[in-house]
């Protein structure tokens, strides 16, 4: 298992940590003595979740705040409730997500639902947070993409498949493709201007979560079973095993700037933690630096612009 090196003095802000990968993550951090911010939905299941990791690590510095990806204003609310208190962030842990819900849904701000949970939000995030990341003396944005993201493909034309037939698939590799390229592009301009800033991506292979049956849940009447869910030939992985490549892009000192880490067993979908190839798409800096652009305009949310 991943020893997470000592994160004592740190703060990190996990989203989507009441569950699955994100709930691991905030528990191994907060275990290696980092104050961990629970950025969940719905505050009632984060609660539970803190007293879970207290159970499991008593004395540990834990948070609930209440942060919907799929809202930009909940996004807004988030982060200002954060620069109030002041604390820079050492680490900021962009987990959450929604896949592959049975037909199209939108979010608060009508972006489809996977595009605009799985990136516009972690997006916004990131940039609102910027000024807190930038205090820190070493952070780091690790955000969570797929190993669908190879089949991903950024539809400019149509990044909301509102004008050709909804697949929930293609539409959730898009938004994972886009999560890897705007953790690349971070990287880029964190390069560019010189910053301490360490910006990495992260999948977990196959891993067993509620995320594959929550999204082929939504907008039905009863829990249903994903096509991912249904495949029991394929090597699969615990939460403790799927939660490593994040926190090793968020923790481990030889995590590069602008890496890809995931599982490096069977398939690439179990196994130890290792650096993984970046799909040819994924590394198409011309369309990252346009996406990023785009996420700017829908979003609202930008960078200062470069000094000198």
């Amino acid at each position: 298992m991943y020893s997470v090196p000592d994160q004592t003095g740190k703060l990190a802000v996990v989203t989507g940590s009441n569950s699955g990968t994100g709930k691991e993550a905030a528990a191994r951090l907060a275990g290696a003595g980092a104050h961990v911010v629970l950025a969940v939905r719905t505050p009632e299941k984060g609660e539970r979740t803190r007293a879970e990791i207290l159970a499991r690590h008593p004395g540990a510095a834990l948070t609930v705040r209440r942060l919907d990806l799929a809202d930009l204003g909940s996004v807004r609310e988030f982060a200002d409730g954060l620069i109030d208190e002041g604390d820079p962030v050492d680490l900021l842990l962009n987990n959450a997500g929604v896949m592959a819900p049975p037909k199209r849904m939108t979010t608060t701000d009508g972006f489809e639902l996977q595009f605009g949970t799985n990136f516009l939000g972690p997006f916004a995030l990131t940039i609102r947070l910027f000024p807190l990341l930038l205090a820190a003396q070493a952070p780091r944005v690790a955000t969570m993409s797929s190993g669908l993201a190879n089949y991903g493909r950024i539809h400019f034309d149509d990044l909301a498949w509102e004008h050709r037939s909804y697949r929930a698939y293609m539409a959730y590799a898009q938004s994972k493709l886009a999560d890897l390229l705007m953790a690349g592009h971070l990287a880029a301009i964190a390069r560019d201007r010189g910053l301490s800033l360490l910006s990495a991506a992260a999948h977990p292979g196959f891993t067993r979560t509620n995320l594959q049956t929550a999204g082929a849940s939504l907008g039905r009447d009863g829990p249903k079973r994903s096509l991912l869910n249904s495949v029991t030939v394929v090597p699969s992985q615990g939460v403790t095993e799927g939660a490593e490549p994040l926190l090793y892009a968020a923790t481990d000192p030889a995590a590069a700037n602008g890496g890809y880490y995931g599982p490096g067993g069977r398939f690439g979908l179990v196994g130890p933690t290792t650096a993984v190839r970046i799909p040819r798409r994924g590394r198409d800096g011309a369309t990252a630096a346009r996406l990023w652009a785009e996420a700017e305009r829908l979003t609202g949310a930008a960078l200062p612009a470069a000094r000198g």
